[in-house]
């Protein structure tokens, strides 16, 4: 089973760097939940302290005070391309003939296995089965008069979706893919530079917002500075920003693509609205990732917004949960009905997307268990259909119920009165760039990056790097 996102977050030229990196992953969290990581410089040596699980339960004041040093990269994880295990875990650490380097990956190679065979024929040999090791063999390669021309070189091999960031001894460099599939912006507080996923993680430590990270941009951030280069310059690239990032996965307050999320998901649900308009008593969002569109959808159709569902915060993300017997039992303890405002009441329901659908078949159980008289399911974006390479685990084709079933069929396994999902042009008019710079190939198919195999094979067969949503 193939999982993952990540989150990553940077320091440069603070004294206490570990402990805002620590921070930073914190407010990052629900990028992944199986294991984190942080190395630290101190200019000589590379420090480094990873461990499956939380934030919370892998550091403490005495494995922060041993990361010694002023920068730092830290990386929550949820698997992708490798098997839930500590050795997979991130940062990845290597001593190498150009010194140290630490490495933090989010996104998916959708090449690294070809990469790898090649590197496997000519000597390499990998300590893990994660993508981003070949990214630490590639620069290792001895062909190369520096690190800065080893870096393009290997950004030339690779494909797929990566921001990364890379921690050397004096340095710390990060970067997005030239397609833009995952965010990674710039900040800074006083006189130090922060680089993250989100530009929540800014907040939490009060620092300030400068930009996002540019597709095909490297920074190298040290003494002298922050130094920006453009190896994919003159290529003509097409933008291909993940469009989830909007409907689910970035956390509201976080500013990505250079649009605040929590203002765009209640665009979603106000183009909800106007696609399914519906005659029901109150609106009720699925907590949390629905709250936004709920919103919208409530303020576009004028029907009253309430909590139907109360949200147990001690439990984690269902679809990021390794075990399917521990999912199973968070989707039972997760939500609590409010039986007093859904009791004979016709209810709207609005939730952010429906994968497999056993999840969202269990809500609307229990929600008329609770008393509703009719529910009525909206969901803010378009059926997914197809699996994605670059960085989500929506899994393989059969698993996925739109791409086997049609809407009246999902609403009848859903045990709904009806169901609307938002359309790909509703979704793409919620969002203030051109339609062509996102990526909708879950929704649609169109898959901006070739695999450099048989796609059909790939969209039947193989499941994708990501978080695993089971709802």
């Amino acid at each position: 089973m193939i999982k993952e996102f990540c989150g990553l977050f940077g320091v440069f030229g603070h004294p206490e760097a570990a402990k805002l990196a620590y921070l930073g992953l914190y407010a990052l969290q629900h990028r992944g939940e199986e294991s984190a990581g942080i190395a630290t410089s101190d200019g000589d040596r590379i420090y480094s302290h990873k461990e499956m699980g939380l934030v919370g339960d892998v550091f403490n004041e005495e494995i922060l005070g041993g990361l010694k040093g002023n920068i730092a990269i830290g990386h929550v994880r949820y698997s992708t391309t490798g098997s839930s295990l500590i050795k997979n875990a991130q940062p990845i650490l290597v001593d190498y003939s150009r010194g140290s380097i630490a490495v933090c990956h989010n996104g998916n190679l959708v090449n690294a296995k070809e990469l790898r065979d090649y590197l496997e024929a000519h000597g390499s040999i990998f300590q893990t089965t994660v993508d981003s090791e070949t990214i630490i063999h590639l620069l290792a390669r001895p062909d190369f008069a520096n690190f800065p021309e080893a870096l393009f070189s290997c950004l030339k091999q690779i494909k797929g979706a990566y921001s990364l960031l890379l921690l050397r001894e004096n340095e710390l460099i990060g970067l997005r893919d030239p397609s833009g599939f995952r965010p990674l912006c710039l900040g800074r507080l006083n006189n130090s530079y922060i680089l993250a996923s989100e530009s929540c993680a800014l907040d939490l430590i009060e620092a300030e917002y400068i930009r996002e990270i540019e597709p095909g941009e490297v920074v190298f951030i040290n003494k002298d500075g922050v130094r920006s280069v453009k190896p994919f310059e003159g290529e003509k690239i097409k933008h291909s920003y993940c469009i989830f990032e909007h409907v689910y996965f970035a956390r509201p307050d976080s500013k990505i693509f250079g649009e605040n999320v929590h203002l765009v998901r209640q665009n979603l649900g106000r183009h909800l609205a106007r696609e399914h308009a519906i005659d029901a008593d109150v609106v009720i969002p699925i907590p949390d990732s629905g709250n936004s569109a709920a919103l919208g959808f409530s303020r576009q159709s004028g029907i009253p917004i309430d909590s139907g569902l109360t949200r147990n915060h001690y439990i984690g993300r269902t679809f990021i949960q390794p075990s399917q017997i521990i999912r199973d039992f968070s989707v039972k303890v997760k939500f609590n009905p409010l039986k007093e405002v859904l009791f004979g009441k016709k209810i709207l329901v609005v939730d952010d997307s429906i994968v497999r659908g056993t999840t969202c078949r269990n809500r609307v159980r229990n929600l008329r268990a609770a008393g509703a008289s009719q529910i009525h399911m909206r969901i803010s974006c378009p059926p997914i259909k197809f699996p994605c390479f670059y960085g989500i685990d929506f899994p393989t084709r059969k698993e996925l119920i739109a791409s086997t079933h049609t809407v009246e069929e999902i609403r009848k396994f859903l045990g709904v009165e009806t169901l609307g999902y938002l359309s790909v042009e509703g979704l793409l008019d919620s969002v203030s760039l051109p339609k062509e710079n996102y990526c909708t190939a879950c929704f649609t198919g169109d898959y901006p990056i070739d695999f450099g195999m048989e796609a059909d094979k790939y969209i039947t067969e193989r499941k994708c790097c990501g978080q695993d949503k089971n709802s």
